[in-house]
């Protein structure tokens, strides 16, 4: 009997994952990652993950499934690889997604190693997204779930076709009202359970307070400035502002101000109108070309900057190393440093990275072997 192991984090998708794994055949080991301190807070807040009695709820799942379970100790890894990169970005004025670095460094290397470690084929979760192996191409490719508003694959874009191989994500081809439905016809505890919404290690989202605390670094106060560099007030510190923010910024202005830029070397917050927020062309860094190789010449394909953002249209092009440059057809609205550029080709996602500089160019350079901060 093949053997698979189920990332259950005591929610109702992983839950499911678990007892669609069953009914195919599969003999399951729930694993559930202690990540963080916030374990020891006593219960969940509904808002969140990764509490006592989220580990309690899936082991009550794996229980009512005829499952052993097992939690293990992650803490110092998430620590390194998830807080600490988050402080680190804040730090450098960029806007990070520390689900993406979760899911690189932990559930899909670390919790792959102890699959392998266990004896299992396969790493299952309940991320909403598809894998399909393309005949033609022979490679795996990495697909949109079929429940559009519950769409992960954004976030999954890190993932090699070694990985691709050995992972299961059968909730890909379900709606988030039916997993609903199938735990309560389950009996399952969580079955009426609400969806995490906050970064787990920050649940009442005060980043900057979190920052604060982690760090051991007092936020300093600094200067707003327009784009001449003339100041326009004071900030509050850096930690507290993202690329294209229009409230609580305290600037009385007959024309709304937007954030345009932070500069963590001059502590300083640069704002602008609307329209000078916007961006035609990025460089995105440490791109992964997931579903399909890395292309010569330009490619055609649809961006998407945000997680719940549409994509857009857009011509792309490799630049040396693992970079890409990218050029939206329309300008883009807060297209901020630190996020991730994921771009998809119908419900296959091509390949992602993390966003660096943007600019207004409308047309790529000529010589694309040159270091991006020639193109700036």
């Amino acid at each position: 009997m093949k053997k698979a192991l189920i990332a259950m984090s005591g929610g109702v998708d992983s839950s499911v994952a678990a007892m669609l794994m069953r009914e195919q055949g599969y003999e399951c080991i729930g694993v559930t990652m202690r990540l963080h301190e916030n374990w020891n807070a006593g219960g969940s807040s509904g808002n969140t993950c990764c509490s006592v009695s989220d580990a309690e709820d899936a082991a009550s799942v794996a229980a009512r499934l005829g499952m052993p379970h097992y939690v293990f100790d992650y803490t110092e890894a998430f620590r390194i690889q998830v807080m600490d990169r988050f402080a680190q970005a804040y730090l450098a004025g960029r806007t990070p997604n520390p689900c993406i670095d979760c899911n690189r460094f932990l559930k899909f290397e670390l919790l792959y190693e102890r699959a392998k470690a266990l004896g299992c084929e396969t790493v299952v979760t309940g991320h909403y997204a598809r894998i399909l192996f393309n005949e033609k191409e022979r490679r795996y490719e990495l697909r949109k779930g079929l429940d559009a508003a519950k769409d992960q694959s954004y976030v999954l874009y890190m993932l090699t076709q070694e990985q691709l191989k050995s992972i299961s994500f059968p909730l890909g081809e379900y709606t988030k009202a039916r997993v609903r439905e199938l735990a309560k016809c389950h009996g399952f505890i969580n079955a009426r359970k609400r969806d995490s919404q906050d970064i787990c290690f920050v649940p009442d989202g005060r980043y900057a307070d979190f920052i604060e605390r982690y760090t051991g670094r007092r936020v300093p106060e600094g200067n707003f400035v327009d784009e001449e560099g003339r100041v326009l007030g004071r900030h509050k510190g850096i930690f507290h502002y993202t690329v294209g923010q229009r409230r609580g910024l305290g600037i009385p202005a007959a024309v709304p101000y937007y954030v345009k830029a932070i500069r963590a070397d001059t502590n300083e917050v640069v704002l602008a109108q609307r329209e000078a927020v916007r961006s035609l062309m990025l460089v995105v860094h440490s791109f992964n070309w997931v579903s399909i190789p890395k292309p010569d010449g330009e490619l055609r394909a649809m961006a998407r900057v945000r997680y719940r953002q549409e994509e857009k249209p857009a011509a792309v092009r490799c630049l040396a190393e693992d970079r890409v440059m990218v050029r939206f057809d329309e300008p883009q609205a807060a297209v901020a440093p630190g996020q991730a550029l994921v771009l998809y080709a119908g419900d296959v996602v091509l390949g992602g990275g993390t966003i660096g500089k943007t600019c207004p160019a409308c047309r790529f350079p000529q010589d694309t072997e040159r270091s991006d901060h020639a193109f700036f």
